[in-house]
């Protein structure tokens, strides 16, 4: 009796391992869509290579027309679950189920090397300041290999940027430096508190004609809306809020998360438009 008891006890937990095993090979499994693929590229600018994600409209292939294109940073996190830090933007999903026309190119961020290549300016504590390099490969290298190898429309009208936080920041100061590349952008939770120049740009910049759509929530930071607050308060001095431009949207009870950059998603692509 005791042999068999070993024996049933084994086999639960081989069954029971078994179980565990699986579960783990589900949650690894990806969740990207079928119109999601991927490639590395050189990054002189930078010196390294960059893995890009790309997403393409689901009826891509179907047509001859050029589309829109959308940058994003962090891209580990915009697809797939399986590559996520804290929970993708399912932008994939949230694409298809609108039919949207527009190409979105996802750049991976460098893992430790993230803030300084999502930065324009150093912070004391922090470091960081590389996003010029980082800005420049977008510009000077993923564009033009992104506009040979898709059907892509070109004019500054037709290129947005958007990210969250440290992406945020930097989606903002592209506009600002490359308006000619970048005329739109979408800036959630910008983190303008890593570095006061970025007020002093916008207070020195002349006229700034990029459409702009700010996200936040109000429970992220003690700073996060008083910072976005004052940001757009330099944007309406520097041209007239009349020209609706810019968009506001602070979210009650929104937190410093891919939750709230996720479900502000298409209401700002829609605002900034395509």
């Amino acid at each position: 009796m005791k042999n068999k008891d070993q024996t049933v006890i084994q086999q639960f937990n081989l069954l029971f391992l078994f179980f565990l095993t699986s579960i783990g090979l589900l949650a690894q499994q990806s969740t990207a869509t079928k119109q999601v693929s991927t490639f590395t590229i050189n990054a002189s600018q930078l010196n390294t290579t960059k893995k890009i994600w790309v997403y393409l409209p689901k009826d891509y292939y179907d047509t001859n027309k050029k589309f829109s294109v959308l940058y994003m940073h962090d891209a580990q996190n915009l697809f797939d679950s399986k590559t996520s830090y804290a929970g993708e933007w399912n932008v994939d999903e949230k694409l298809d189920s609108i039919n949207a026309q527009i190409i979105v190119i996802g750049i991976e961020h460098g893992n430790e090397k993230r803030i300084d290549e999502l930065t324009p300016y150093k912070n004391e504590k922090y470091g960081g300041g590389n996003a010029d390099a980082y800005l420049k490969f977008i510009v000077e290298t993923l564009k033009p290999k992104v506009d040979s190898t898709y059907r892509t429309k070109t004019k500054s009208r037709n290129t947005i940027i958007m990210g969250s936080s440290l992406g945020g920041l930097t989606s903002y100061y592209a506009v600002l430096k490359y308006p000619k590349v970048f005329g739109k952008a979408g800036v959630f939770s910008p983190s303008f508190w890593f570095s006061k120049d970025i007020y002093s740009l916008t207070e020195n910049s002349k006229k700034i004609n990029s459409k702009i759509y700010f996200l936040c929530g109000d429970n992220e930071s003690e700073e996060m809306v008083s910072d976005l607050n004052r940001m757009e308060y330099l944007l309406n001095t520097n041209r007239c809020y009349c020209l609706h431009l810019n968009e506001k949207k602070i979210v009650k009870g929104g937190q410093h998360n891919e939750k709230l950059w996720r479900d502000g998603f298409i209401k700002a692509l829609l605002w900034l438009g395509y």
